[in-house]
């Protein structure tokens, strides 16, 4: 149990106080006050009774960071007027506070990442982030890991590898914990009642569910079942920050069944030929992106079953709507294809109304199933598509 800062900051973070766990957990809906809270803990309670430590503050990108967590860090010193500009460095968005250092870094400052080890650890957002991302996050973190998030997604690792640890507390926060929020805020969140049943569900009562923007549901399955029949593999080509993946794909009925085999960076043709021998693939149908003619030419060199993907006017709409077609297994094992489908989404116009078209990002397991299956079970024609 820590000690109380002398300070009367006038927050609800008692709860942080009391556990000794190395993992707290907190899910919350909008304006909850968790990301606050935490901050404040920081700055009135771990800070002040602790000297030399390095406490990283973390989110998925550094643009989200700087305009959240790390302005209302800020911002709270500068409201109890304990801002030093002299203990903030700007240039690597570091602040020195009771003589720890406190960095702010992001999931697209890979060196920060895997550099060097810290005491504490904070993860803004952090369903934001890949089970990876947690694992190269968690073994440099000596002391304690905080995460917070809004519970957007009805699967996540969160919820599957974290929370059940032994090590781990969990707690729940809304809008009614925040005893600072007014009235008039409190009144708009609880429309959401009545406009929008899974937002509220989500950022009103503070409970895991799917966004409207969400494109796939899935299952996670152990293992592929016998009586399903192997379809095909799907590839997608990557390099230096894309990876290259490859995807087994299985059909049973109205059930489709895929399994990650790879994922990985900087591979050139030569690593991709390794890998298949590796793997033992022989002669199996490979679907691959056709926007890489030269490595699919190279691969069939090499001896490999390897085709272009059959694409045709917006064939990205048509394969998922394919997909949709079908219950989709994903094996448990398959983390960043889980993580993909988990973000998935459609994008949102600036009035926050869907359109039909998908976020173009981290979606290469994605790409490789949908070149697999629709290359096979559909023919393209004028945007639309015929199942075989």
């Amino acid at each position: 149990m820590e000690k109380r800062s002398t300070i009367n900051t006038n927050i609800v973070c008692e709860h942080l106080l009391e556990t000794d766990k190395k993992i707290i957990v907190e899910q919350g809906g909008t304006r909850s006050g968790k990301t606050y809270n935490i901050l404040m803990y920081l700055i009135f309670y771990y800070c002040p009774n602790n000297r030399n430590k390095t406490i990283t503050i973390c989110r998925k990108t550094f643009p989200s960071l700087r305009a959240s967590v790390m302005r209302d860090f800020i911002d709270i010193l500068r409201s109890y007027e304990m801002y030093r500009e002299e203990s903030h460095n700007k240039s690597s968005s570091e602040y020195i506070l009771y003589g720890n250092l406190i960095e702010f870094i992001s999931l697209d400052q890979p060196q920060k990442v895997r550099g060097r080890k810290r005491d504490l650890l904070f993860i803004n957002e952090a369903n934001e982030l890949y089970w990876e991302d947690w694992q190269q996050l968690l073994f440099r973190t000596k002391e304690r890991v905080i995460l917070d998030y809004n519970p957007s997604d009805e699967y996540h690792w969160i919820y599957d590898k974290v929370i059940p640890r032994d090590d781990c507390a969990f707690f729940k926060t809304t809008y009614l914990d925040n005893p600072f929020l007014g009235e008039s805020i409190k009144q708009e969140i609880e429309r959401l009642k009545e406009t929008d049943e899974q937002y509220w569900q989500i950022y009103g009562l503070g409970i895991k569910g799917i966004t409207k923007s969400t494109i796939f549901r899935y299952l996670e399955v152990t293992e592929i079942p016998e009586q399903a029949k192997f379809l095909s593999y799907g590839m997608d080509f990557g390099y230096t920050n894309d990876p290259t993946t490859l995807i087994g794909i299985w059909i049973d009925d109205h059930n489709l069944y895929a399994k990650e085999y790879l994922y990985r960076t900087l591979m050139t043709t030569t690593d991709i030929n390794k890998f298949l021998r590796d793997m033992n693939i022989n002669r199996e149908l490979i679907w691959a992106d056709s926007a890489e003619v030269r490595l699919i030419d190279e691969l069939r060199r090499m001896g490999w079953n390897i085709r272009p993907s059959i694409k045709g006017r917006d064939s990205i709409n048509a394969g998922i709507d394919l997909l949709k077609r079908y219950k989709i297994h994903l094996t448990k094992d398959s983390n960043n294809a889980i993580q993909e489908f988990r973000n998935y989404k459609w994008q949102e116009d600036r009035s926050g109304k869907m359109i039909n078209k998908p976020i173009d990002n981290n979606n290469h397991l994605v790409d490789a199933l949908r070149y697999g299956t629709y290359s096979i079970l559909s023919k393209p024609n004028f945007g639309k598509y015929a199942i075989n």
